[in-house]
């Protein structure tokens, strides 16, 4: 992802050959019903913008503003500026969210749900085909093979080309990999998780089974919520006036969010950039991403989002970035740092040096 300088610099999606934006743009402001977003015209705008800068990818969800995001882009590419272009852009949408009160099988991953979602998205984005189809978040209630069977088929009537995951935990996705693996059915090409500076958590275990699964990572909310923007410092904390959706109590406002913006604020002054496009850069350029979420509302955001494509961050940038926002690492990854079964003291297997202890405490192997 280093090597990407705009959002033309088109990156394969997870093990597949499907080309997309190494920015893609989510619709989740995609009209006003949920209180914030932005109206028709501002959504067009937008899509139009991103377009012609040359993005081709777009997220969306069955549920977003009650549907009518997934409504605004179907309108959008049939009879509105992007009309004769829906075969140029890779628009992906999700299902599992229920838009039917009292309905126990409106939502969900259950093949009643998923086939009925399908059909329904199909039909508000005025399209024959969805790109991407993903499993907005875990089902506990269904078993993995019932949903991975349910999307293979939608894949071979051609109503869906790829599937993929967002907010699942790793082991579920492993799961529903492996089901695809040994009965031939559409595996998961990519998997879309939060990451960013304020949310590192998912490293050791979504980010490292997404790599070894094959599943290229598309990061949402990639500047924490709004609190990595640029619109806050310690100096200019965020008001309870309803002019942005980060309030005072903002659980993300810790003292450590303030080490991090501090940093990013640095950066950007050295680079002469913004400080969301170098928390985005961060996110971009992390082993794995495919291509990072952003959701704009105005055309400035947009500008000044899709400019992160265009900068270069330095190795000591990054350090710096790491350190300010590292985590602990959850058992048994700080263990494993530590052991390395098989692996002498001070020697090396693939470049990686061991720093375990010997194989026996007095160093005597025989003896055991």
């Amino acid at each position: 992802m280093a090597t990407v300088q705009s959002i033309a610099d088109y990156v394969t999606l997870g093990r597949s050959g499907l080309r997309v934006s190494p920015i893609c743009l989510g619709a989740m402001t995609f009209g006003e019903e949920w209180g914030f977003g932005s109206d028709v015209a501002t959504s067009y705008a937008v899509l139009s913008r991103y377009l012609e800068r040359g993005g081709n990818f777009i997220d969306t969800a069955n549920m977003y503003t009650k549907g009518h995001s997934e409504v605004i882009i179907g309108d959008y590419f049939t009879n509105g500026p992007g009309q004769g272009q829906r075969d140029r852009a890779v628009i992906a949408t999700k299902f599992m969210g229920n838009l039917f009160r009292g309905d126990p099988n409106g939502g969900g991953a259950n093949r009643k749900s998923v086939l009925s979602a399908c059909e329904n998205s199909l039909r508000r984005l005025r399209t024959d085909y969805i790109d991407l189809y993903w499993a907005h978040f875990w089902d506990r209630n269904t078993p993995i093979d019932e949903l991975m069977a349910t999307l293979d088929l939608l894949v071979k009537q051609g109503k869906v080309r790829y599937i993929g995951f967002s907010d699942h935990p790793a082991w579920v996705c492993v799961q529903a990999q492996y089901e695809a693996i040994f009965r031939h059915w559409t595996p998961l090409v990519a998997l879309q998780i939060e990451y960013s500076l304020l949310q590192r958590t998912v490293e050791p275990e979504l980010m490292s089974m997404a790599r070894a699964m094959g599943m290229g990572v598309t990061p949402w909310s990639p500047l924490g919520g709004g609190v990595l923007s640029g619109k806050f410092s310690r100096s200019r904390l965020p008001s309870s006036d309803g002019a942005s959706r980060v309030k005072p109590d903002n659980k993300r406002l810790t003292d450590q969010a303030w080490n991090i913006i501090d940093v990013l604020d640095s950066i950007a002054r050295a680079r002469s950039c913004t400080v969301a496009q170098v928390a985005l850069r961060w996110t971009m350029e992390r082993e794995g991403v495919a291509s990072i979420i952003i959701g704009a509302r105005t055309l400035a955001q947009l500008e000044d989002n899709i400019g992160s494509a265009g900068i270069q961050l330095t190795s000591d940038d990054v350090r710096r970035l790491d350190e300010a926002s590292a985590v602990p690492r959850a058992f048994p990854w700080d263990f494993l740092e530590f052991v390395r079964p098989g692996i002498q003291n001070g020697t090396s297997i693939n470049g990686v040096k061991s720093d375990v202890w010997p194989l026996s405490p007095t160093g005597d192997e025989d003896r055991w």
